[in-house]
């Protein structure tokens, strides 16, 4: 059975969940172009969950895939987090932001037994996951309801690993993907691969099918990958400017720039290695940097940076995720986005 047939949908595509720029409105658009829309759900409170689900519903009988985070989350720790806002003194200062003002921020919170509580209300037909896998007993209740279960690899014993434990589809992430990069095994960037080194070499370690991501951002990237023996694709970065995405003025801007050419693995912005445009807090502080709080916990103290500056018509604080491969990036509906990757 092909990914189409296995997923329920016309065209071999998912649309990569993007927490923080988008919500329902751009999977629903990608769901009724004929792709496999998804909804990130990692940033999203259970009531939140439950209206963007409701919304979905009311606005596509098609197949849809909802994504989660499965890392552990880690303990508060008073001294890292002190020492991270003395390394952002000096911003907080030029600024004039109170880092005593500093709160939570946004959270990221990995799969749990109250979110599948939510989820069993709509039973959603696909559900994929990023670092790894949720608990045994948690892949069972969601299988339970026939639901099919994705997770991002970013190495072949990663992908052999997902095999093993239930995934019914792996997602080759190769190392050009913007966001978070989805290794669970290891944190050596340096087993990292780019996708098209990773992609075959995946197809024929599993025997699962294999979803390629990263990099790919028009039609002829998408024939590539699959004359390399993916089953489909998923595509994140060409929706970044799609109309119905809620990608904010300066991270647009920015895609659309010369500054999109270049782009790094950072972790300032969450405590984890994510992709994004180089802006100049990654040149400040690493853009790897030792002293960030451990995922999520390093987002709290930026959050307050980010919003002053945007507010002054500035990204130098704003995580503008990208993957390596910006140049289809385009002004336009969804639907169109959708038509034009599978042109051919």
């Amino acid at each position: 059975m092909n990914l189409s047939s296995r997923l329920g949908i016309e065209l071999p595509l998912i649309q990569a969940p993007m927490a923080g720029v988008q919500g329902s409105l751009l999977a629903i658009a990608v769901s009724n172009a004929g792709g496999l829309g998804s909804l990130p759900a990692a940033m999203l409170s259970l009531d939140d969950l439950r209206t963007e689900l409701a919304r979905i519903k009311a606005g596509t009988d098609r197949p849809y895939n909802v994504n989660f985070f499965c890392h552990e989350a880690p303990a508060p720790d008073a001294r890292r987090a002190a020492l991270w806002q003395q390394a952002l003194a000096p911003h907080y200062q030029e600024l004039a932001v109170d880092p005593s003002a500093v709160g939570t921020g946004p959270g990221r919170a990995p799969f749990s037994a109250e979110a599948a509580d939510v989820l069993e209300e709509f039973k959603p037909p696909v559900l994929s996951f990023h670092f790894g896998l949720p608990s045994a007993g948690l892949l069972a209740r969601v299988k339970s309801w026939g639901a099919t279960v994705l997770s991002s690899a970013t190495t072949v014993e990663e992908a052999l690993w997902l095999e093993g434990h239930g995934a019914d589809v792996v997602i080759a992430q190769g190392l050009e993907a913007g966001g978070h990069r989805g290794h669970f095994l290891s944190h050596d960037l340096t087993l990292q691969m780019g996708t098209f080194a990773l992609l075959p070499q995946m197809v024929r370690a599993v025997k699962v099918p294999v979803v390629a991501a990263g990099g790919i951002a028009d039609a002829q990237g998408v024939a590539a990958a699959m004359a390399l023996g993916a089953a489909g694709v998923q595509v994140g970065t060409a929706y970044l400017l799609a109309h119905e995405a809620t990608t904010s003025q300066v991270h647009r801007s920015a895609l659309q720039s010369e500054a999109a050419r270049h782009t790094a693995l950072t972790n300032v912005f969450t405590g984890r290695p994510a992709r994004g445009i180089v802006n100049r807090l990654m040149v400040a502080l690493g853009p790897l940097s030792s002293e960030a709080p451990e995922f999520p916990l390093a987002t709290a103290a930026i959050a307050p940076l980010r919003a002053k500056a945007e507010s002054l018509g500035s990204g130098d604080f704003s995580p503008l995720w990208s993957g390596q491969n910006a140049s289809a990036c385009r002004e336009a509906s969804a639907a169109d986005i959708t038509r034009a990757l599978l042109a051919g």
